[in-house]
């Protein structure tokens, strides 16, 4: 039988395809108007592609981190101080679903039949380009055009209000212009497409005075040459940078940060610090267990919903356990990506991962939905665009090219 027959019969492949398609399709409005909404697309495009679910062999330990750490996150609800109040609140709950509906998301991505894996990633690229013109607009105006919906909906919001709704749109534009723009550029979309989502996130970012999207577009950028530049050394130090990153954190912080030096800032950094300084203090108190599931809720006031940085929530809530799983997986997430030759999908890659710890170390906790499912949005366009052949592998079949 020939190749064209076969993708003929690859119905689940075209349904994958049409699956990730309407993912593609709303991922600008959801970054724009909605990011919360991010978290029941996700899952939804993964129940929809459940019967793409796979794991390949490469993929088993991967597989396996990702049990076993939901199996302790779990087990450790039992001694922490915070009880759900319903069914909705449980993290452990929520995070056994995501994890299998990612996964299926994921792996969706890697079933799309050619020519509709060509297309969703030029409906990515061109899509998060027409965001960033809108993001232009949106700094220029002080978010006119959101303003102007919600009047026209009848639901108005204050100017201030606005522009940091509208903020977050620069958070999410950085995490996904890299894998975007190269995943655009495989399926055969023109590079400028980059430029609106650099200039709307960064512009955005820099008029709202929102400080971690700018940080994390200069990070993108230098983690993306380096591994560009040294596409197998690079990602085999940055494996193991983050991996150190979040095993020393709470030592950092109480060596480096003391109460006094927290109170002596008085900006948004000045609250993260007291949030660090006082986390790091619990972790020492429960270094080996953790306090518990979500313990961090409790510890208000003087740390709001979560420490505002992810290895610190995790060895506090997890204890040496949760920390020790979150450096293997980084680590084997930027291992998965070294290669024997400049790789695009695989710089653009990491410049996402690296966007996304750097959040993950001022800004998001790590158990919110939306925030693991845009992390599950990078793996799905990764693997659509390492799907598709770069241009020069029509004369170059070595096996240093493969994507």
């Amino acid at each position: 039988m020939t190749a064209a027959a076969l993708i003929r019969q690859d119905g689940l492949g075209r349904w994958c395809g049409w699956v990730l398609a309407g993912l593609a399709a709303l991922t600008p409005l959801m970054a724009w108007l909605a990011p919360l909404g991010f978290a029941p697309l996700l899952a939804l495009a993964g129940l929809l592609t459940l019967p793409a679910l796979r794991i390949s062999e490469d993929e088993r330990p991967l597989a396996i981190l990702l049990l076993i750490t939901l199996a302790w996150a779990a087990a450790s609800s039992f001694w922490s101080p915070f009880r759900p109040g319903d069914v909705e609140e449980s993290v452990a709950l929520k995070l056994g679903l995501q994890i299998p509906l990612y996964w299926s998301a994921w792996q969706a991505a890697k079933r799309v039949t050619p020519t509709a894996r060509v297309q969703v990633l030029k409906a990515f690229a061109w899509g998060l380009a027409l965001l960033g013109a809108v993001l232009v607009v949106e700094a220029i105006t002080g978010a006119w055009i959101y303003r102007t919906g919600r009047d026209l909906l009848g639901d108005p919001i204050r100017p201030d209000l606005a522009r940091k709704n509208v903020a977050q749109a620069s958070f999410i534009l950085v995490l996904l212009w890299p894998v975007a723009t190269a995943g655009g550029v495989r399926g055969g979309a023109p590079w400028w497409l980059t430029l609106p989502m650099m200039a709307g996130a960064g512009l955005l970012a820099w008029m709202f005075l929102s400080d971690a999207p700018v940080l994390a577009l200069v990070a993108a950028l230098l983690v993306g040459l380096a591994v560009w530049q040294w596409p197998y050394r690079a990602p085999t130090l940055f494996a193991a940078l983050a991996a150190a990153i979040i095993l020393l954190m709470p030592f950092v912080i109480l060596v480096l940060v003391t109460p006094e030096i927290a109170a002596g800032v008085q900006t948004s950094w000045g609250e993260r610090l007291k949030y660090w300084t006082y986390a790091a203090a619990r972790i020492a108190d429960r270094p080996l267990m953790g306090w518990g599931l979500d313990a961090s809720r409790t510890f208000s006031p003087n740390i709001q919903l979560h420490p505002h940085n992810g290895a610190l929530q995790l060895w506090l809530e997890l204890g040496i356990a949760g920390a020790l799983a979150a450096a293997i997986f980084w680590g084997l997430m930027f291992r998965r990506l070294r290669r024997l030759s400049s790789n695009l999908i695989a710089s653009a890659t990491a410049a996402s991962c690296a966007v996304y710890l750097l959040y993950g170390a001022v800004s998001f906790g790590v158990w919110q939905e939306w925030w693991l499912a845009l992390g599950a949005l990078v793996a799905v366009i990764s693997a659509l665009a390492a799907g598709v052949e770069p241009a020069r592998q029509t004369q170059d079949h070595r096996p240093d090219a493969v994507p």
